[in-house]
């Protein structure tokens, strides 16, 4: 072999080389490098990619996180800020932080919040997760699952505010223009009972009911196999589910949580489950101390909204027009009301309690650990007091004010215990409201 033929093999051998490293570093970005549309990075499993798209029926540009095709977005950086042409850049800045640049404009910058003298790197993890780290000690300074879109990915989590900053999802405000839409998920604790809660704007759209034993007590379909990929812990609500199978939750741009799973055969992502079922999943559709079943939508024309029994529609023009968001009001009042109204002690017809079988408990309940028997006494001694519920999983829950958001389920829920005046009740004794 002659040495124009050992000089050419070299050369191919150095340049296969570096292709390969090149391969191998193509999940993460160093402050020496950057990437430009179209350049992307690729997680090491081949499934996350990192790079620059553009939305259907749009012409902007933005910087994303997305799965197998650019269909599936699960993270978008400038969102609010979006390229209108092929010059963007993403690059280190001096101070540590990775940023979206348009020339010398900043589009979206990570929030590592303390300047580093430490060098930096930016890593796309197989999970889907960009995260910013010390290349000296491995450091973790930032990482978009603290930071999500609008999708809850495998390993994500969701907070409350306990530690000062909650991590919510955000929609999109429609299917072509990722910026900040009009809905956002997050979780609420309130002692020991912790919920989902979708919020239009400031407004409640959507609740879960508290969380119990692994599961969502408010959620009809709970028991699923995805759907109990989920955990709570310390005010956190995790999502873990099989290795084996993929799945992501979405909150799209009309307020739906939406659950999607791959689907080998079809080679596409099923929905599988969307937190609206029928219109009773709309928070507070009914008002207050009413209850929505689901069940009866499209059936006859009967309406989803009924009053609690001992109680009566605050408009009944509004109500019969099934505009039932007034809600009702105490027909008969407490036994306890009026021993204190009347100023005396006489207590021979004390209140009963209405059971309403697997329910969506009301919103806006206290705590204690009381037990079952305990819950019902420390209810009934407070006059305040309208309802109770006690879970094993819980403990007991009680309710000082209006009972909203009650819907009926056909399965999971909780016993939900109202306050009535006995003569609500035939012969003193307590009947079982049931809605199938």
């Amino acid at each position: 072999m002659g040495f124009n033929s050992h000089a050419n093999l070299f050369f191919v051998l150095f340049m296969l080389c570096f292709y390969v490293l090149d391969v191998v570093a193509t999940d993460t970005i160093t402050p020496s490098e950057s990437i430009k549309d179209p350049e992307t990075i690729i997680s090491k499993d081949g499934n996350f990619t990192l790079g620059f798209f553009i939305p259907p029926n749009s012409t902007n540009t933005y910087v994303g996180i997305w799965w197998k095709s650019q269909s599936t977005v699960v993270w978008v950086a400038n969102r609010n800020q979006p390229l209108n042409d092929s010059s963007g850049v993403v690059s280190f800045s001096e101070d540590g932080n990775l940023l979206v640049l348009n020339g010398d404009q900043v589009l979206w910058s990570s929030t590592i919040v303390s300047n580093t003298s430490s060098i930096t790197c930016a890593r796309l993890s197989d999970e889907g997760k960009l995260e910013i780290t010390e290349t000296t000690v491995g450091n973790s300074l930032w990482d978009s699952f603290q930071e999500p879109s609008d999708t809850l990915l495998p390993q994500m989590k969701i907070s409350s505010n306990r530690t000062g900053r909650g991590v919510r999802l955000t929609s999109w405000m429609n299917p072509s223009n990722p910026s900040v839409g009009n809905f956002s998920l997050g979780v609420v604790e309130r002692g020991k009972i912790v919920e989902v809660f979708i919020w239009n704007e400031t407004r409640p759209y959507w609740r879960s009911g508290p969380w119990s034993v692994g599961v969502f007590t408010g959620v009809e379909h709970m028991a699923s196999a995805y759907l109990n990929s989920f955990s709570v812990v310390d005010g956190e609500v995790s999502y873990n589910p099989s290795a084996s199978e993929f799945g992501i939750y979405v909150l799209n741009s009309q307020g739906q949580f939406e659950e999607k799973y791959w689907d080998d055969e079809k080679k596409e992502l099923e929905l599988t489950w969307t937190s609206k079922q029928s219109d009773c999943d709309v928070y507070g559709v009914c008002g207050s101390f009413a209850i929505c079943d689901g069940h009866n939508q499209g059936t006859n024309g009967s309406p989803i909204c009924s009053c609690l029994e001992g109680f009566e529609p605050n408009n009944k023009e509004e109500w019969d027009a099934q505009n039932w968001t007034g809600g009702c009001f105490r027909s008969t009042p407490l036994q306890c009301e009026r021993v204190k109204d009347e100023n005396t002690t006489t207590d021979t017809n004390v209140d009963q309690f209405l059971e309403l079988q697997m329910v969506k408990v009301p919103d806006f309940s206290e705590w204690s650990s009381a037990e079952p028997e305990t819950c019902r006494s420390q209810c009934l001694e407070n006059c305040s007091c309208v309802a109770y519920s006690h879970d094993d999983g819980i403990g007991c829950m009680f309710w000082n004010d209006n009972l909203l958001d009650i819907q009926q389920l056909s399965s999971r829920g909780l016993n939900l215990y109202v306050r009535v005046d006995s003569s609500e009740l035939e012969h003193g004794m307590l009947r079982l409201l049931k809605h199938f």
